[in-house]
């Protein structure tokens, strides 16, 4: 679901429409101010939760700076986001658009894998933050699930207001000299508490409490005891020592155990009123109702039950069962995020994003056995010396890398001293006070070693341990497919490149620039294809087209169709009697495979070119200064399929400094949309750029293309310029 938002960098119209003053912050001030405006957009839109990612100076990854409303456990395996996770927040810096879910069903069918980390019922709105006209970061605003189905235009307003002021922040701190930078420790804001109970109220207040004859108390967002009357701390079993600002579950180790905690944490982010069953350990059955408010959460307690020792169990029409717990949800995060993962470096960065904020690791090293020696594949927050020293160890040393990858066992040491004593003859190759090693093993195979490094002197608990080799698996198997795709795309690199063009041949008075980009998923072979070669009368021939498929057979088929478009167009026919011959020739080879293609004659003298096309997308033309114009070139069939086919041409005049545009489909299709519309939007970004160089024109039209999204279809493009000036 999209809703309306403006998302180009801000302007004085803009600021003006909305009564927003462009802030002049000094440097030190800038973050109280950013915070104020994170206050105001909770207030005015009613979220509950507000955060604020910025990209950092790469671009590649968004880091969390502040949050309010989120607790601590749910900060940890949020401060790093890739910049293209699949994640609304991730999206919305990604497209430079509002990304508004409505409630866990749109977030489970738009974005998986951020649904089974968070699997509480919430609605998000998430809007991109500019620092002038580029995007910064974005901001993420969360409500209940009980929100209705779309923002309200005062939201949509509060929003953009929220997202101008914090970008007009961020700018003047830049002009300031002391632009805001985020480096992964986002800071808690904290928001007024409104309605602040009078001092004279507090005593008569507790002792109104204190007279109830059920249970009542509270705990903050993080669940630490901020209140409980008498009765609750005798059902609880808290009576006879103090209790507040004590966790609830270490006091009551219980009700952690009935996944309670779990509840807790699902009514802060979900702001729902829950009841659930939990057994004390005395056999006596609590029935416990939950009450959610921006400070905590509120417990109503009273004994049920017949205290006859049976499980605890949800009550309610949520009886589906308690939540998981939090280490389950960060490994199904893990489990969905990996599978995804199409290289070593994404293991890697996807393994210190949502695994080393959890557990305080500070580096990572992923070594693999090749042939007698341990090889250094991937890693993270290690120098470069460290790498160096580790990498091409041979598998017979006597190291903890070594031994547990013969082994197959893990080892941990939660001090120097421990490691040292097991293995005297180690040398310490970097500052970390602790270690894990990992086994990774494939189908009872082992692989290699996963090196985890902490900083400070760490106690492997035994649930911690259990949970690390369990990750190691994970890891193991993403590693593994990584690898074999890196050798299957790097095979298939070099059979696209020895298919298509090594270069363009130069060409008096037309300027050229192409492309070619494979699909992101299974081997990158596919049958889109680029060619242009200058003819004996002084024109040009330029095709493009797209062989059906995406394997060794598309490839080999897009050889065949090239060369003989090569072959038939240096005999001097036209377009269409070039696809004719073609056509004939690939249904007399029998291919089941079938092929569209465009083909142009450019003819610089006469500042005209001919077209004709085999079902293949039409052709754009852009003069400077103008719209780009989509040319309606009359389509034959397919290529390979009827032996009688006519294709027909048209003849279009090419001023000059004009630029053609041909493509394949991959460039412009999108699931669920009409390709006149996906057409219309590229004519639009080519007019944008018409008078920028061809490469970067080129790579601009690319990234458009590509930044909601990673190609299904492989992407051919090849555009021309008539240049007179170069005649």
């Amino acid at each position: 679901m999209s809703q309306r938002l403006t998302t180009g960098g801000p302007t004085p119209d803009s600021c003006d429409h909305l009564d927003v003053p462009r802030p002049r912050t000094p440097g030190g001030d800038v973050r109280a101010a950013v915070d104020e405006a994170l206050i105001e957009a909770a207030a005015e839109t009613g979220a509950h939760i507000v955060v604020l990612y910025l990209l950092h100076e790469t671009r590649q990854v968004l880091l969390l700076e502040a949050d309010l409303g989120l607790p601590a456990w749910g900060v940890k395996p949020w401060t790093r986001l890739r910049a293209k996770a699949a994640a609304p927040v991730a999206a919305a810096a990604r497209r430079d658009e509002l990304i508004w879910v409505s409630g866990p069903d749109d977030l489970a069918h738009r974005f998986p894998a951020a649904a089974l980390s968070v699997p509480y019922p919430f609605a998000m709105a998430a809007a991109p933050v500019h620092n002038g006209a580029r995007v910064a970061g974005a901001l993420g605003l969360a409500w209940p699930a009980s929100h209705p189905a779309r923002l309200s235009p005062g939201e949509l307003s509060a929003i953009e207001r929220a997202a101008l002021r914090v970008g007009e922040l961020l700018t003047s701190a830049e002009e300031s000299g002391r632009p805001l930078r985020a480096i992964g420790q986002p800071h808690t804001v904290l928001a007024p508490r409104p309605g602040a109970m009078d001092a004279q109220h507090v005593p008569a207040a507790l002792d109104c409490l204190g007279r109830f004859t059920d249970g009542i108390a509270a705990i903050d967002i993080e669940g630490h005891i901020t209140f409980c009357n008498p009765v609750a701390a005798t059902l609880l079993g808290l009576d006879g020592s103090p209790a507040q600002g004590c966790l609830l579950w270490d006091r009551a180790p219980w009700l952690r155990n009935s996944a309670f905690e779990e509840r807790c944490r699902a009514a802060v982010i979900g702001r729902q009123a829950a009841t659930c069953l939990a057994g004390h350990p005395d056999g006596h059955l609590l029935e416990i109702r939950l009450h959610p408010a921006p400070s905590g959460v509120t417990l109503h307690i009273t004994p049920a039950g017949d205290g006859n020792g049976r499980e605890p169990a949800p009550l309610g029409p949520d009886a589906a069962g308690a939540p998981p717990s939090n280490d389950s949800l960060n490994f199904l995060h893990m489990a969905s995020t990996l599978t995804h993962a199409l290289d070593v470096r994404e293991v890697v960065d996807l393994v210190a994003d949502h695994v080393a904020p959890v557990y305080g690791v500070h580096a990572m090293a992923l070594l693999v056995a090749e042939g007698s020696r341990l090889r250094v594949v991937g890693a993270h927050g290690y120098p470069r010396d460290v790498l160096d020293r580790l990498d091409g160890l041979p598998v017979t040393s006597p190291t903890p890398a070594e031994r547990v990858m013969q082994t197959g066992r893990p080892a941990f040491f939660d001090t120097w001293e421990e490691l040292i004593g097991a293995y005297p003859d180690a040398v310490r190759t970097d500052d970390a006070a602790a270690w894990a090693y990992l086994p990774l093993s494939v189908s009872d195979q082992r692989i290699g070693t996963c090196v985890l490094a902490f900083t400070d002197a760490h106690r492997f608990t035994p649930q911690e341990r259990v949970a690390l080799n369990a990750l190691a698996g994970l890891i193991a198997q993403a590693l593994d497919r990584a690898m074999l795709y890196e050798i299957k795309d790097r095979l298939a690199h070099s059979l696209q490149t020895a298919l298509l063009p090594g270069a363009l041949p130069h060409i008096p008075g037309l300027q050229t620039a192409a492309r070619y980009v494979p699909a992101t998923r299974g081997v990158g072979i596919g049958g889109d294809f680029y060619d242009l070669l200058g003819l004996e009368d002084g024109s040009v021939a330029a095709v493009v087209g797209d062989v059906q498929g995406h394997n060794m057979t598309a490839a080999a088929l897009m050889g065949q169709v090239r060369t003989a478009i090569r072959a038939f167009t240096v005999t001097g026919a036209n377009p269409g009697k070039v696809l004719r011959h073609t056509n004939r020739l690939l249904v007399e080879l029998g291919t089941d495979l079938f092929t569209s293609c465009l083909l142009v004659h450019v003819d610089l003298r006469l500042r005209t070119f001919c077209a004709a096309s085999a079902g293949h997308p039409p052709p754009l033309l852009c003069l400077p200064g103008r719209h780009a114009d989509v040319i309606d070139v009359p389509a034959g069939p397919l290529l390979g399929i009827d032996p009688d086919a006519e294709y027909p041409t048209l003849n279009v005049p090419f001023p000059p400094e004009a630029v053609l545009a041909l493509y394949t489909d991959g460039l412009v299709e999108l699931p669920g949309v009409d390709l006149d519309r996906c057409i219309d939007e590229l004519a639009r970004q080519l007019a944008r750029g018409c008078e920028e160089p061809l490469r970067q024109l080129t790579d601009a039209l690319l990234d458009h293309a590509m930044s909601a999204r990673r190609p299904a279809d492989d992407i051919a493009v090849l555009l021309l310029k008539h240049d007179p000036s170069a005649l």
